[in-house]
Protein backbone atom coordinates (compact mmCIF):
# COMPACT_ATOMS: atom_id res chain seq x y z
CA UNK A 1 0.00 0.00 0.00
CA UNK A 2 1.42 3.72 -0.36
CA UNK A 3 0.64 5.09 2.74
CA UNK A 4 1.07 8.86 3.92
CA UNK A 5 1.78 9.56 7.39
CA UNK A 6 0.74 12.91 8.40
CA UNK A 7 2.02 14.55 11.94
CA UNK A 8 0.82 18.16 12.91
CA UNK A 9 3.93 19.97 13.41
CA UNK A 10 7.61 19.08 13.09
CA UNK A 11 9.50 21.08 15.68
CA UNK A 12 10.73 19.21 18.34
CA UNK A 13 11.39 15.59 19.55
CA UNK A 14 8.92 15.60 22.25
CA UNK A 15 6.58 12.74 23.10
CA UNK A 16 4.39 13.02 20.14
CA UNK A 17 7.52 12.45 17.94
CA UNK A 18 8.47 9.68 19.33
CA UNK A 19 4.86 7.95 18.52
CA UNK A 20 6.03 9.24 14.83
CA UNK A 21 9.40 8.01 14.57
CA UNK A 22 7.55 4.23 15.88
CA UNK A 23 4.66 4.61 12.90
CA UNK A 24 7.97 5.39 10.43
CA UNK A 25 9.39 2.15 11.59
CA UNK A 26 6.33 0.55 10.55
CA UNK A 27 5.91 1.99 7.60
CA UNK A 28 9.25 3.12 6.14
CA UNK A 29 8.30 3.88 2.70
CA UNK A 30 5.54 6.18 3.69
CA UNK A 31 5.76 9.60 2.81
CA UNK A 32 5.67 12.46 5.16
CA UNK A 33 3.30 15.39 5.78
CA UNK A 34 3.50 18.40 8.24
CA UNK A 35 2.02 21.53 8.37
CA UNK A 36 5.56 22.94 8.99
CA UNK A 37 8.79 21.24 9.31
CA UNK A 38 11.60 22.83 11.35
CA UNK A 39 13.12 19.96 12.99
CA UNK A 40 17.48 20.31 13.35
CA UNK A 41 19.27 18.07 11.60
CA UNK A 42 19.97 15.75 14.97
CA UNK A 43 15.86 15.34 15.51
CA UNK A 44 15.41 14.69 11.73
CA UNK A 45 17.74 12.05 12.21
CA UNK A 46 16.21 10.41 14.60
CA UNK A 47 12.67 10.78 13.90
CA UNK A 48 11.92 11.07 10.32
CA UNK A 49 15.52 8.78 9.48
CA UNK A 50 16.83 11.70 7.66
CA UNK A 51 13.25 13.00 5.59
CA UNK A 52 11.63 15.75 5.18
CA UNK A 53 8.10 16.26 5.33
CA UNK A 54 5.87 17.83 2.70
CA UNK A 55 4.95 20.95 4.43
CA UNK A 56 1.88 23.12 3.67
CA UNK A 57 1.56 26.76 2.79
CA UNK A 58 2.35 27.89 6.22
CA UNK A 59 6.28 26.61 5.74
CA UNK A 60 6.98 29.73 3.84
CA UNK A 61 5.16 32.58 5.83
CA UNK A 62 6.87 34.96 7.44
CA UNK A 63 8.08 34.39 11.14
CA UNK A 64 6.91 30.67 10.55
CA UNK A 65 10.32 29.02 12.12
CA UNK A 66 9.60 30.70 15.20
CA UNK A 67 6.08 31.88 15.51
CA UNK A 68 4.08 29.20 13.34
CA UNK A 69 0.99 28.85 16.17
CA UNK A 70 0.58 32.47 15.68
CA UNK A 71 -1.34 30.97 12.03
CA UNK A 72 -3.75 28.70 13.93
CA UNK A 73 -6.95 30.48 11.94
CA UNK A 74 -5.30 29.05 9.06
CA UNK A 75 -4.24 25.90 10.22
CA UNK A 76 -7.74 23.79 9.27
CA UNK A 77 -7.68 25.31 5.23
CA UNK A 78 -3.52 24.38 5.49
CA UNK A 79 -3.98 20.53 6.84
CA UNK A 80 -6.64 20.66 3.68
CA UNK A 81 -3.78 21.53 1.39
CA UNK A 82 -1.90 18.77 1.39
CA UNK A 83 -2.60 16.63 -0.97
CA UNK A 84 -2.65 12.86 -0.01
CA UNK A 85 -5.12 11.90 -2.61
CA UNK A 86 -3.04 9.10 -4.46
CA UNK A 87 -2.30 7.37 -1.30
CA UNK A 88 -4.71 4.18 -0.30
CA UNK A 89 -3.48 4.16 3.39
CA UNK A 90 -3.34 7.94 5.27
CA UNK A 91 -1.78 7.69 9.40
CA UNK A 92 -2.16 10.51 10.96
CA UNK A 93 -0.71 11.19 14.40
CA UNK A 94 -2.62 14.08 15.65
CA UNK A 95 -3.26 16.58 18.36
CA UNK A 96 -4.18 19.24 16.43
CA UNK A 97 -5.71 19.53 13.10
CA UNK A 98 -3.52 16.60 11.14
CA UNK A 99 -7.10 14.16 11.90
CA UNK A 100 -8.55 16.85 9.46
CA UNK A 101 -6.56 16.00 6.38
CA UNK A 102 -8.67 15.97 3.28
CA UNK A 103 -9.19 12.03 2.08
CA UNK A 104 -11.16 10.44 -0.38
CA UNK A 105 -13.92 7.53 0.15
CA UNK A 106 -12.04 4.82 -1.13
CA UNK A 107 -8.51 5.78 1.26
CA UNK A 108 -8.42 4.37 4.80
CA UNK A 109 -7.31 6.92 7.15
CA UNK A 110 -6.42 5.60 10.94
CA UNK A 111 -6.00 8.47 13.21
CA UNK A 112 -3.78 7.91 16.15
CA UNK A 113 -5.02 10.99 18.30
CA UNK A 114 -3.12 12.08 21.31
CA UNK A 115 -6.03 14.36 22.32
CA UNK A 116 -8.59 16.02 20.50
CA UNK A 117 -7.26 19.97 20.34
CA UNK A 118 -6.40 21.15 24.56
CA UNK A 119 -6.65 24.88 23.94
CA UNK A 120 -10.12 24.23 22.13
CA UNK A 121 -11.86 21.83 24.65
CA UNK A 122 -10.82 20.69 27.83
CA UNK A 123 -8.27 23.26 28.52
CA UNK A 124 -10.44 26.26 27.05
CA UNK A 125 -10.90 28.13 30.18
CA UNK A 126 -7.43 27.82 31.27
CA UNK A 127 -6.17 29.12 28.17
CA UNK A 128 -8.44 32.25 27.56
CA UNK A 129 -8.00 33.29 31.70
CA UNK A 130 -4.77 35.46 31.37
CA UNK A 131 -6.02 36.72 27.79
CA UNK A 132 -6.91 40.64 27.95
CA UNK A 133 -9.35 42.31 25.28
CA UNK A 134 -9.31 43.09 22.41
CA UNK A 135 -7.57 40.36 21.41
CA UNK A 136 -9.30 37.76 23.61
CA UNK A 137 -12.10 38.41 21.52
CA UNK A 138 -10.60 37.59 18.15
CA UNK A 139 -8.92 34.19 20.28
CA UNK A 140 -12.82 33.25 20.95
CA UNK A 141 -13.73 33.54 17.66
CA UNK A 142 -10.75 31.61 16.03
CA UNK A 143 -11.08 28.95 18.93
CA UNK A 144 -14.99 28.51 17.89
CA UNK A 145 -14.27 28.25 14.83
CA UNK A 146 -11.97 25.55 15.12
CA UNK A 147 -14.26 23.19 17.20
CA UNK A 148 -16.77 23.61 14.48
CA UNK A 149 -14.09 23.00 12.03
CA UNK A 150 -12.72 19.87 14.32
CA UNK A 151 -16.40 17.85 14.83
CA UNK A 152 -16.96 18.84 11.08
CA UNK A 153 -13.86 16.58 10.22
CA UNK A 154 -14.74 13.54 12.36
CA UNK A 155 -15.64 11.36 9.69
CA UNK A 156 -12.65 11.75 7.56
CA UNK A 157 -11.15 9.54 10.33
CA UNK A 158 -12.07 5.58 9.90
CA UNK A 159 -10.27 4.15 12.59
CA UNK A 160 -9.33 5.85 15.93
CA UNK A 161 -6.21 5.01 18.26
CA UNK A 162 -6.31 6.76 21.55
CA UNK A 163 -3.13 6.99 23.62
CA UNK A 164 -4.35 6.27 26.89
CA UNK A 165 -8.05 5.61 28.78
CA UNK A 166 -8.32 9.26 29.54
CA UNK A 167 -8.23 10.48 25.86
CA UNK A 168 -10.39 7.65 24.75
CA UNK A 169 -12.72 9.10 26.86
CA UNK A 170 -12.17 12.39 25.87
CA UNK A 171 -12.47 11.23 21.89
CA UNK A 172 -16.33 9.61 23.22
CA UNK A 173 -17.20 12.67 24.43
CA UNK A 174 -15.87 15.44 22.23
CA UNK A 175 -16.28 13.17 18.75
CA UNK A 176 -18.87 10.66 19.23
CA UNK A 177 -16.65 7.77 18.27
CA UNK A 178 -14.97 4.83 19.55
CA UNK A 179 -11.16 4.40 19.79
CA UNK A 180 -8.97 1.59 21.15
CA UNK A 181 -6.52 2.42 23.14
CA UNK A 182 -2.42 2.19 22.06
CA UNK A 183 -0.06 3.53 24.88
CA UNK A 184 2.56 5.32 23.68
CA UNK A 185 6.23 3.81 23.01
CA UNK A 186 8.57 4.72 25.90
CA UNK A 187 12.00 4.03 25.97
CA UNK A 188 12.26 2.38 28.91
CA UNK A 189 15.80 0.45 27.74
CA UNK A 190 17.58 3.60 27.97
CA UNK A 191 15.87 4.09 31.30
CA UNK A 192 17.64 1.47 33.93
CA UNK A 193 16.99 0.23 37.01
CA UNK A 194 18.55 1.88 40.06
CA UNK A 195 18.47 1.07 43.34
CA UNK A 196 20.85 3.02 45.60
CA UNK A 197 18.33 5.95 45.92
CA UNK A 198 19.19 9.31 47.57
CA UNK A 199 17.74 11.57 50.12
CA UNK A 200 15.85 13.93 47.06
CA UNK A 201 13.02 14.24 44.81
CA UNK A 202 12.97 15.03 41.49
CA UNK A 203 10.64 16.74 38.98
CA UNK A 204 11.35 17.40 35.27
CA UNK A 205 8.86 18.67 32.30
CA UNK A 206 8.90 21.97 30.29
CA UNK A 207 8.31 24.90 32.51
CA UNK A 208 5.01 25.54 31.46
CA UNK A 209 1.71 26.53 33.33
CA UNK A 210 -0.44 23.24 32.66
CA UNK A 211 2.84 21.22 33.90
CA UNK A 212 1.83 22.59 37.18
CA UNK A 213 6.00 22.74 38.04
CA UNK A 214 5.32 25.93 39.63
CA UNK A 215 2.64 24.25 42.13
CA UNK A 216 5.45 21.61 43.49
CA UNK A 217 7.77 24.44 43.68
CA UNK A 218 5.64 26.12 46.12
CA UNK A 219 4.21 22.68 47.85
CA UNK A 220 8.28 22.42 48.38
CA UNK A 221 8.90 25.54 49.67
CA UNK A 222 6.36 24.46 52.46
CA UNK A 223 8.65 21.27 53.24
CA UNK A 224 12.28 23.11 53.84
CA UNK A 225 13.56 19.64 55.19
CA UNK A 226 12.78 18.23 51.98
CA UNK A 227 14.99 19.00 49.00
CA UNK A 228 13.68 18.89 45.41
CA UNK A 229 15.65 18.89 42.11
CA UNK A 230 13.76 20.75 39.04
CA UNK A 231 14.56 19.86 35.52
CA UNK A 232 13.34 21.72 32.22
CA UNK A 233 13.24 24.76 30.92
CA UNK A 234 10.54 27.14 29.39
CA UNK A 235 8.49 30.32 30.10
CA UNK A 236 7.72 30.03 33.31
CA UNK A 237 11.43 29.56 34.41
CA UNK A 238 12.50 32.80 35.50
CA UNK A 239 9.05 32.85 37.83
CA UNK A 240 9.97 29.74 39.12
CA UNK A 241 13.81 30.33 40.05
CA UNK A 242 12.58 33.32 41.70
CA UNK A 243 10.25 32.03 44.25
CA UNK A 244 12.35 28.49 45.16
CA UNK A 245 13.81 28.20 48.29
CA UNK A 246 17.14 27.09 49.47
CA UNK A 247 15.61 23.66 49.64
CA UNK A 248 15.43 23.16 45.97
CA UNK A 249 17.49 23.47 43.37
CA UNK A 250 16.59 24.79 39.69
CA UNK A 251 18.81 23.29 36.72
CA UNK A 252 17.03 24.34 33.69
CA UNK A 253 17.35 21.91 30.63
CA UNK A 254 19.55 19.40 30.98
CA UNK A 255 21.06 16.51 28.59
CA UNK A 256 19.43 13.17 28.50
CA UNK A 257 22.49 11.09 30.47
CA UNK A 258 21.74 14.13 33.34
CA UNK A 259 18.56 13.54 33.39
CA UNK A 260 18.49 9.72 33.64
CA UNK A 261 21.50 10.25 36.42
CA UNK A 262 19.07 11.87 38.80
CA UNK A 263 15.66 9.89 38.02
CA UNK A 264 17.90 6.69 38.76
CA UNK A 265 18.74 8.30 42.20
CA UNK A 266 15.20 10.30 43.17
CA UNK A 267 13.61 8.68 45.78
CA UNK A 268 10.77 9.92 44.12
CA UNK A 269 9.64 11.38 41.01
CA UNK A 270 7.02 14.31 41.49
CA UNK A 271 4.16 14.62 38.66
CA UNK A 272 1.78 17.91 38.86
CA UNK A 273 0.55 17.65 35.03
CA UNK A 274 -3.21 16.46 33.86
CA UNK A 275 -1.48 14.21 31.07
CA UNK A 276 -3.26 12.58 28.44
CA UNK A 277 -0.55 9.49 29.07
CA UNK A 278 2.78 11.21 30.91
CA UNK A 279 6.30 9.73 29.13
CA UNK A 280 8.33 11.27 31.71
CA UNK A 281 6.32 8.96 34.27
CA UNK A 282 7.23 5.90 32.93
CA UNK A 283 10.97 7.09 32.37
CA UNK A 284 11.43 7.54 35.98
CA UNK A 285 9.25 4.23 37.32
CA UNK A 286 11.80 2.50 34.27
CA UNK A 287 14.67 3.60 36.64
CA UNK A 288 12.48 1.77 39.82
CA UNK A 289 12.03 5.45 40.57
CA UNK A 290 8.55 5.53 42.55
CA UNK A 291 6.69 8.31 41.42
CA UNK A 292 3.99 10.83 43.28
CA UNK A 293 1.56 12.37 40.42
CA UNK A 294 -2.25 13.39 40.07
CA UNK A 295 -5.34 10.90 40.06
CA UNK A 296 -6.52 11.84 36.69
CA UNK A 297 -5.42 11.92 33.12
CA UNK A 298 -2.60 9.39 32.57
CA UNK A 299 -1.19 8.97 35.45
CA UNK A 300 -4.12 7.64 37.33
CA UNK A 301 -3.71 4.87 34.51
CA UNK A 302 -0.21 4.15 34.86
CA UNK A 303 0.53 5.11 38.64
CA UNK A 304 -0.68 2.35 40.77
CA UNK A 305 -1.18 3.62 44.56
CA UNK A 306 1.01 2.22 46.96
CA UNK A 307 2.83 -0.42 44.05
CA UNK A 308 4.74 2.07 42.05
CA UNK A 309 4.05 5.44 43.63
CA UNK A 310 0.97 7.00 45.10
CA UNK A 311 -1.53 9.85 44.01
CA UNK A 312 -2.66 13.18 44.63
CA UNK A 313 -6.20 14.20 44.49
CA UNK A 314 -6.17 17.66 43.34
CA UNK A 315 -3.86 20.15 42.02
CA UNK A 316 -3.40 22.24 45.65
CA UNK A 317 -0.02 22.59 47.74
CA UNK A 318 -1.87 20.80 50.69
CA UNK A 319 -2.76 17.79 48.71
CA UNK A 320 1.12 17.60 47.34
CA UNK A 321 2.38 18.18 50.94
CA UNK A 322 0.14 15.21 52.07
CA UNK A 323 0.76 12.84 49.30
CA UNK A 324 4.66 13.58 50.06
CA UNK A 325 4.08 12.46 53.59
CA UNK A 326 2.10 9.37 53.00
CA UNK A 327 4.88 8.39 50.39
CA UNK A 328 7.52 8.53 53.38
CA UNK A 329 5.63 5.90 54.89
CA UNK A 330 5.41 3.75 52.21
CA UNK A 331 8.30 0.85 51.44
CA UNK A 332 8.48 0.37 47.39
CA UNK A 333 10.14 -1.88 45.57
CA UNK A 334 12.66 -0.92 42.72
CA UNK A 335 12.94 -4.01 40.71
CA UNK A 336 9.21 -4.35 40.82
CA UNK A 337 8.28 -0.79 39.68
CA UNK A 338 11.19 -1.13 36.88
CA UNK A 339 9.84 -4.51 35.66
CA UNK A 340 6.07 -3.17 35.29
CA UNK A 341 7.36 0.12 33.13
CA UNK A 342 8.79 -2.63 30.56
CA UNK A 343 4.62 -3.11 29.73
CA UNK A 344 5.19 0.44 27.75
CA UNK A 345 8.34 -0.14 25.47
CA UNK A 346 8.93 0.50 22.01
CA UNK A 347 8.80 -3.47 21.08
CA UNK A 348 5.33 -3.66 22.89
CA UNK A 349 4.11 -0.56 21.00
CA UNK A 350 5.78 -1.81 17.74
CA UNK A 351 4.17 -5.22 18.04
CA UNK A 352 0.42 -3.90 18.93
CA UNK A 353 0.38 -1.28 16.06
CA UNK A 354 1.67 -4.11 13.66
CA UNK A 355 -0.98 -6.18 14.82
CA UNK A 356 -3.99 -3.76 14.80
CA UNK A 357 -3.21 -2.42 12.06
CA UNK A 358 -3.49 -5.29 10.22
CA UNK A 359 -7.06 -6.51 11.39
CA UNK A 360 -7.74 -2.77 10.58
CA UNK A 361 -7.15 -3.21 6.91
CA UNK A 362 -8.37 -5.29 4.84
CA UNK A 363 -5.89 -5.28 2.19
Amino acid sequence: MKTAIIHDWLVSNAGAEKVLKEIIELYPNADIFSLVDFLSDEDRAIILNGKFAKTSFIQKLPFSKTHFRNYLPLFPKAIEGLDVSSYDLIISSSWAVAKGVTKAKEQRHICYCHTPIRYAWDLYDEYMVNIKQPKKFLVEQTLKYIREWDLATVDRVDFFIANSKFVQERIKRIYKKEAMVIYPPVNVEEFTLYENKENFYLTASRLVPYKKTKLIVEAFNQMSNRKLVVIGDGEEYNKIKKIAKSNIEIMGYQENSILIDFMQRAKGFVYGAVEDFGIVPIEAMACGTPVIALDEGGTAETVVDGVNGVHFNKQNIEDICKAIKRFEMLSFNYKLISKQAEAFGVERFRRIMNEELKKIMPL
